[in-house]
């Protein structure tokens, strides 16, 4: 790898933007967050802060993507790096290329929580793991599946946040937030699920509720243990930040398993196995200088 050029790094989110200019080391030279306004808004802003970084600090040989979607990540395809269904308004079918290509550097588009969980693996909490699933439990749900540092997806990226969760209709009523399948996962344990369900976040709740919800994120951790066998799980976003939450989560997806995946990695208790973010707010990018740097590589 070329010592030559730095890696220009955007994490795009929902609300804002995060770009970064970082040697191929990792090592920040300039940094700004921006709100997530319309492309026609955010784009220029955008170019600027890139322009002006590379005039002060040197060309950049490679830009790294991780971004909100639904957006295309497949490099094979004609539309890769484009919004595709993206509720927000404005932003469907603008595409990074679009911005970044006149700086003559290849791109590597990915998701926010993909580039989060590279990240978690290079320097957070997923260190000295093969393969990680990294978890937000936020204003969505969403999971990420590295392996050896890169993500893994199929004719898509992967949707964990609407898969089906069992719901006891004695227990919790609430029929669910998503406007596709009412109480999937998301529907039902997303921060604004909470809110529309008992009118505060998790973390001013008491033990019972945030014990619903820890059933609702177990279900997904054990269904993550039988399909992708991780080394570990980490589990980060605004939801998870609730007192107690990760504790419940441990004991619910031990009881789910119930003793059938024996590994020493599945440790008594899960409090190896299970665990939160490293990184803190710096996974994200964090990961988008790495997918800079397998741009780079991949050249």
């Amino acid at each position: 790898m070329s010592g030559q050029g730095l890696i220009g790094a955007v994490e795009a989110g929902g609300t804002k933007f995060v770009l970064a200019v970082s040697t191929q080391q990792g090592e920040i030279m300039a940094r700004t967050r921006m709100p997530t306004n319309t492309p026609a808004e955010t784009w220029p802003a955008m170019r600027a802060f890139f322009a002006e970084a590379s005039a002060q600090h040197g060309p950049i040989a490679a830009f790294g993507v991780a971004s909100f979607g639904p957006i295309d990540i497949d490099p094979a395809s004609p539309a890769y790096g484009t919004f595709t269904t993206t509720p927000k308004p404005g932003w469907s079918g603008a595409r990074f290329q679009d911005v970044l290509a006149g700086f003559g550097a290849p791109i590597k588009v990915d998701t926010d929580v993909n580039g989060a969980a590279i990240g978690e693996w290079m320097a957070g909490a997923g260190q000295g793991c093969r393969t990680l699933a990294y978890t937000t439990i936020g204003t969505g749900v969403g999971t990420g599946v590295v392996r050896d540092g890169q993500s893994l997806m199929g004719i898509s990226h992967f949707e964990s946040g609407h898969i089906a969760t069992p719901r006891d209709p004695s227990v919790d009523p609430f029929t669910g937030i998503c406007p596709y399948h009412g109480d999937c996962l998301e529907g039902l344990s997303c921060g604004p699920a909470i809110e529309r369900r008992w009118g505060t976040s998790l973390d001013q709740l008491g033990s019972e509720h945030v014990a619903i919800i820890a059933g609702y994120i177990a279900h997904l951790a054990s269904t993550l243990v039988l399909l992708h066998m991780p080394d570990r799980l980490i589990f980060g976003g605004g939801v998870m930040k609730a007192p107690g939450l990760v504790e419940a989560v441990r004991e619910a997806t031990a009881a789910k398993l119930n003793g059938y995946v024996q590994h020493p990695r599945l440790d008594a208790g899960l409090e190896r196995y299970i665990v939160t973010p490293g990184l803190g707010d710096d996974a994200g990018i964090t990961g988008a200088i790495e997918l800079g740097r397998q741009a780079l590589l991949a050249r």
